[in-house]
């Protein structure tokens, strides 16, 4: 095999590469000077939203736009990052839960002094979620709170027509996704704050065939195995 042959130019010659060729000229545009340091403006009162007692802002609503604009904006987020549905629900529950720790909290503060009680019991705390959480969330009550007939340490809170998924345009190949899940994270929160540790939340749609209701939804509340034989040693006294 040939070596590869090496020519030197001729006198009186010039040679010109193939990049010199294709550089392209480039023009230096200068950037505008950096704008001036603003810092934060305060109202006239020098009072945040921190500042607000939180008993006087109990019947404060937010705008109905507007938490669907925020709510679509984190589905959006998660459904980038996600997988599956199954790990799409789990990231809005887990974007719920903390909502659900402090939503607690906040009830139990603005109870009023003689009357405020913490729930101790477990069913209790599902009448908690299924009245005074559901009330200061979706002004409303939710429509059913059940016992499963299949074990004692799960619960069914039934919600005919879920606020967050009254927005929501659910693609074909994501037909199984229910965003209520976001909610069902909230309930975890408040049981695990509350003391009644929870193995899963989860939101089930229960509205396929039904006409007046088709959205509705179920969500499955299962105790840890502990939290139930502590409530039958309460009820039988021993404790």
């Amino acid at each position: 095999m040939a070596a590869p042959l090496h020519g030197t130019p001729l006198a009186g010659t010039t040679t010109t590469t193939t990049a010199a060729k294709s550089a392209p000229r480039t023009t230096h545009i200068p950037l505008p000077p950096p704008s001036p340091y603003v810092p934060l403006r305060y109202p006239s009162n020098r009072k945040t939203i921190y500042d607000r007692n939180l008993n006087r802002a109990r019947q404060n609503e937010v705008s109905l736009s507007a938490f669907a604009h925020i709510f679509n904006s984190l589905i959006s987020y998660h459904q980038t990052r996600a997988p599956s549905v199954s790990d799409l629900e789990s990231r809005l529950a887990t974007s719920g839960y903390p909502i659900g720790v402090k939503m607690l909290d906040l009830l139990l503060y603005r109870q009023p002094q003689r009357t405020a009680t913490r729930p101790t019991r477990l069913l209790e705390l599902l009448q908690f979620i299924h009245t005074q959480l559901w009330r200061a969330l979706f002004f409303r009550t939710a429509d059913a709170l059940e016992l499963s007939t299949s074990s004692n340490a799960e619960y069914m809170i039934t919600d005919n027509e879920p606020l967050v998924n009254s927005f929501i345009s659910v693609p074909k190949d994501m037909s199984q996704l229910n965003c209520a899940a976001f909610v069902g994270g909230m309930i975890e929160g408040v049981c695990d704050a509350a003391g009644f540790p929870t193995e899963t939340v989860t939101a089930h749609s229960a509205g396929e065939g039904d006409e007046m209701w088709p959205g509705k939804t179920i969500f499955l509340i299962r105790f840890k195995k502990e939290v139930v034989e502590r409530e039958e040693l309460v009820k039988s006294g021993q404790t």
